[in-house]
C-alpha cells in the first residue's frame, strides 16, 4: 500500500498502463501522428497526476457557507495551467451574475470564479468546447475519511481526495489533452479550442446560463465534452446518453404558533415533525417507487442491460437485509425513473432534545426528474401534491427553488460516432452507451445556447469512485485511458473539415 502521495517520484510502471498499437507506424502517417499522441499522453501522465494533487489541497468548496476565497484560488491555479500549455490566444478568469430567483429580494449577485480559454480554429477545422467544473463538495465528517480529504493520498491504484475525480480530474484530463496535443502536432494543431472549467456546478451552477450568455461568441463550438460522468468499470468506457434533471427545494411545514410542552398538550395538538413525517410518506408507496401524480417515467429507453439485486447491494454498500425500493429493472429504476429523497432536516438534534412539540421542521427534497419531463411540471406536480396532502391543516411553505431540465443525447451524430471510436481505442475494450441516475442540469442551457452542437458526455470516474461521498477517489488507469480517449479524438477532429 502507498502511503501519502509522491508524485514526483512515480514511475509509469505504477499506473495501469495502457497497450500501445500501430508501433510502427512512419510519424507523419495518420497512425503515426496518433502514435506520437499516445506517447506524449504516456510521458505527461506523472505531470497531470503532480498538478491534479495540487487542486486537490485547494479546498474550493462552492457551497454559501464555505471560503469563496479558496474556489477563486482554484480558479487561478487552473488559469495558470491553461495559460502555460501555449496553446490558447486568451485565458480569463470571469463571474457571472445569478439570476434573481424571486426569493432573493431581487438582489443580484457574482457567481464563482470561471476559466475560460479560446483558440480560434485555423484551415477550415471544427471548435471543440472542453467543460469541466473546479469546484467540489464539502468534506463532510472527517471522521468517515481514511485519509485527511484534501491531502491526496494514493493507496493501490487510486488517488484519494475530495474532487480527485469529481471533478479536478476531468478538469486535468482535459489539460493533460491539450499538452499531448501541442506536443504531438506542433504547428499542425489547428483545431479550434474553447475550455470552460465552471465553478460552482456543485452548488447548482446558478450563474451559468448568464454565463453561456456573455461569453456566447467565445464559447461556441461544433463539438463540446463534458467530462463530469462516469464509466461502466475500470475495463470499460462509457459515452452517457441520458441524464435526469433535478427538482430540488426547502420545505417547511408549521402546525404552532410557538413550542408548547409535549406532556401538556401531547395527544391533541399536532406537532409539525408529526405532520412532516405524515406528509413525507405520501411521496413513496409501499414499495418505495414515487407516488406523486404527474412525475412520469421515460417510455422511450431500449431495455437497460441486466444488473442484479446483488450487484446493486453492493455497489450501493446496502446493510445486511436491506433490498431494493421500486418496480422494474433496476437500471431502469435509475436512468428512467422519477425518484424524490429528503437529503436534509433541520430539527433539533437529539443531544439538544427536549419535551416539547415542534412547531415548524424544514426539509431539503431532492428529486431526480426522468429524461423527457421538463424540471418545471415536476415542481409543479410536487408542489400539488404537498399543498393537497397536508396533514391536520398544516401550513405548507416552499422556497430556495433550483431547477434542472433532464437531457438526452442524439446518437446518430457522427461526433458521438468518432467518441465511441476513440474510447475502443483507447481503452482496448467496446465503449458502452449508458443512462446516469444523476443530473447535469446545465446541460440544458448548453443545448439552448448552441442548438447546433454536439454533447459528449464522458469521464473519469468509475463506481468505485463515491463521488461526493468520504473518501472519493480517481482510478489511475481510468485517468490515463480517459486522457488519451480525448486526445486521440481530438486528434481525429484535427484532421477534419469543419
Amino acid at each position: 500500500m502507498w502511503g501519502p502521495l509522491k508524485i514526483t517520484r512515480m514511475t509509469e510502471s505504477q499506473l495501469t498502463p495502457v497497450s500501445a498499437t500501430h508501433d510502427t507506424a512512419a510519424p507523419d502517417s495518420p497512425d503515426g501522428v496518433e502514435q506520437e499522441v499516445r506517447a506524449a499522453v504516456h510521458a505527461g501522465l506523472p505531470s497531470a497526476i503532480a498538478d491534479l494533487a495540487q487542486l486537490v489541497r485547494i479546498p474550493s468548496v462552492s457551497w454559501s457557507a464555505f471560503d469563496p476565497a479558496n474556489v477563486r484560488r482554484s480558479a487561478d491555479a487552473v488559469a495558470a495551467l491553461l495559460t502555460e500549455t501555449g496553446v490558447f490566444d486568451r485565458v480569463e478568469v470571469k463571474q457571472a451574475p445569478i439570476p434573481s430567483r424571486g426569493d432573493d429580494g431581487g438582489a443580484e449577485s457574482l457567481g464563482q470564479p470561471a476559466v475560460l480559454a479560446t483558440r480560434a480554429a485555423r484551415n477550415g477545422r471544427p471548435t471543440v468546447l472542453l467543460y469541466a467544473h473546479h469546484d467540489v463538495q464539502p468534506e463532510g465528517d472527517a471522521a468517515d475519511w481514511e485519509t485527511p480529504p484534501f491531502e491526496p493520498t494514493v493507496r493501490g491504484d487510486r488517488l484519494y481526495g475530495r474532487g480527485a475525480a469529481d471533478d479536478k480530474a476531468g478538469v486535468m484530463s482535459h489539460v493533460a489533452t491539450v499538452r499531448a496535443l501541442h506536443e504531438a502536432l506542433g504547428d499542425d494543431l489547428d483545431l479550434g479550442l474553447a475550455v470552460f472549467i465552471e465553478g460552482e456546478e456543485e452548488f447548482g451552477s446558478r450563474s451559468f446560463s448568464n454565463f453561456l450568455q456573455q461569453n456566447s461568441a467565445a464559447l461556441a463550438a461544433d463539438v463540446i465534452v463534458v467530462a463530469d460522468s462516469d464509466n461502466v468499470d475500470v475495463d470499460t468506457p462509457a459515452l452517457t446518453v441520458s441524464l435526469r434533471g433535478n427538482v430540488t427545494f426547502r420545505l417547511t411545514v408549521s402546525t404552532l404558533g410557538h413550542a408548547s410542552h409535549s406532556g401538556m398538550y401531547g395527544g391533541a395538538a399536532p406537532d409539525a415533525m408529526l405532520a412532516a413525517a405524515r406528509l413525507l410518506a405520501t411521496l413513496h408507496d409501499d414499495d418505495g417507487a414515487v407516488a406523486v401524480e404527474g412525475l412520469r417515467s421515460y417510455t422511450g429507453a431500449a431495455e437497460p442491460p441486466a444488473f442484479s439485486e446483488e450487484e446493486l447491494a453492493e455497489d450501493a454498500a446496502f446493510l445486511p437485509g436491506v433490498r431494493s425500493i421500486g418496480r422494474g429493472p433496476i437500471l431502469s429504476r435509475m436512468w428512467s425513473q422519477p425518484t424524490i429523497t429528503v437529503t436534509g432536516i433541520d430539527a433539533p438534534s437529539v443531544a439538544n432534545a427536549s419535551n416539547t412539540l415542534l412547531p415548524s421542521v424544514s426539509v431539503r427534497i431532492s428529486s431526480r426528474v426522468a429524461p423527457g419531463q421538463p424540471a418545471r411540471e415536476a415542481y409543479e406536480a410536487l408542489e400539488r401534491h404537498l399543498r393537497a396532502h397536508a396533514p391536520f391543516g398544516a401550513v405548507i411553505a416552499i422556497d430556495d427553488v433550483d431547477l434542472g431540465d433532464p437531457f438526452l443525447v442524439d446518437t446518430a451524430g457522427w461526433a458521438a460516432s468518432e467518441a465511441k471510436r476513440a474510447m475502443t481505442d483507447a481503452w482496448g475494450a467496446e465503449a458502452v452507451e449508458t443512462g446516469i441516475g444523476g443530473s447535469i442540469p446545465f446541460i440544458a442551457d448548453l443545448v439552448r445556447e448552441f442548438p447546433e452542437a454536439q454533447i459528449l458526455v464522458t469521464g473519469v470516474e468509475d463506481p468505485d469512485t463515491r463521488a461526493h461521498s468520504p473518501n472519493e477517489s480517481l482510478h489511475l488507469g481510468v485517468f490515463k485511458r480517459a486522457v488519451l480517449a480525448e486526445a486521440l479524438l481530438l486528434t481525429r477532429l484535427n484532421a477534419r473539415e469543419s
